[in-house]
């Protein structure tokens, strides 16, 4: 019995290379300023819903919504296992606080045939751990968040254990089910060596419109759109067109996207500088660590 599995991504800041100005003036984050990752838990997402795909059979579609430059994660997706990937993109979406991209992406997941959809537990960008349940409430199925082992999957029934901070349970679902997937839950695989060559010249339709841009300068609107079709024809007969969708072909209401749906508002931005007030230097020998260390245990800085 095969199961299809829908997994929702993020192209994220990376938050560990933090340089230059990350927070614009309204409270939202400055992505241009840090470079761009996959969220780190999403990936241990993809790889529990390719441990059932191989256990299994199925279907796995990954979905991201974000600017146009997070095809990048979709085409990592694929290089993973992925057998379709759709990027959400639309200025309708900028700006959007976790309800407005919950609902966002239920639009995208309703269009689709699914029978788990999976979720990493939290975005290192916002932490705030909201969207997968938020999403699971949209759609009106159970979620279980916090999984940390996908124990059995038998019929339409999964168990599942999760975390809740001082200890586990051992949670049962019927299906279609969300969840949230920790770090703890696996170890993503690498991205396939045939794989990354099948899928290296997969595009999305904006991607394609801008190489057919670059390679034809002096073509008009016309041409250039002519041009595109082909091109997009091409790559879905190869099996590499990424789709797009805008907030029209998931009919979604404007009134609950972006800054018109996000009921979140940023009350103020407070800079944290952290600054030595001395330094001390410490030779690199046994003798100066050891030094170091004797004088932290005697401020109580260690124990």
């Amino acid at each position: 019995m095969g199961y299809n599995c829908v997994v929702l991504v993020k192209q994220v800041p990376d938050t560990k290379r933090i340089s230059g100005k990350v927070m614009n003036d309204d409270g939202t984050v400055n992505r241009s300023a840090l470079p761009a990752i996959f969220n780190p838990e999403d990936l241990n997402a993809i790889e529990t819903a390719l441990q059932i795909k191989d256990k299994f059979t199925g279907r796995l579609v990954v979905i991201s919504m974000g600017p146009p430059s997070a095809a990048a994660i979709l085409r990592e997706s694929l290089f993973r296992g992925a057998d379709e990937t759709i990027l959400i993109s639309d200025p309708g979406c900028a700006a959007s606080d976790t309800l407005a991209t919950s609902y966002i992406l239920s639009c995208a997941v309703k269009k689709l045939d699914y029978d788990i959809v999976l979720c990493g537990r939290q975005a290192i960008d916002g932490d705030t751990a909201q969207v997968g349940p938020q999403l699971a409430e949209k759609l009106g199925i159970t979620q279980i968040s916090y999984v940390e082992e996908l124990t059995e999957l038998v019929g339409r029934t999964i168990t599942v254990r999760r975390n809740i901070g001082n200890g586990w349970q051992q949670v049962k679902a019927s299906l279609p089910v969300l969840l949230t997937v920790t770090s703890d839950a696996n170890e993503p695989r690498v991205a396939a060596a045939k794989k990354m060559m099948k899928y290296k010249n997969a595009l999305t339709p904006i991607e394609a419109e801008q190489k057919i841009k670059s390679e034809n300068p002096q073509a008009n609107s016309s041409e250039v759109k002519k041009l595109v079709e082909r091109k997009c024809g091409e790559l879905k007969e190869k099996g590499l067109l990424i789709k797009h969708w805008n907030l029209n072909d998931i009919s979604a209401d404007m009134t609950w996207c972006g800054q018109s749906g996000s009921p979140t508002k940023v009350h103020r931005i407070q800079s944290v500088v952290l600054a030595a007030k001395q330094s001390k230097e410490i030779q690199p020998t046994d003798e100066g660590i050891a030094d170091m260390i004797h004088e932290l245990i005697e401020d109580k800085t260690i124990a």
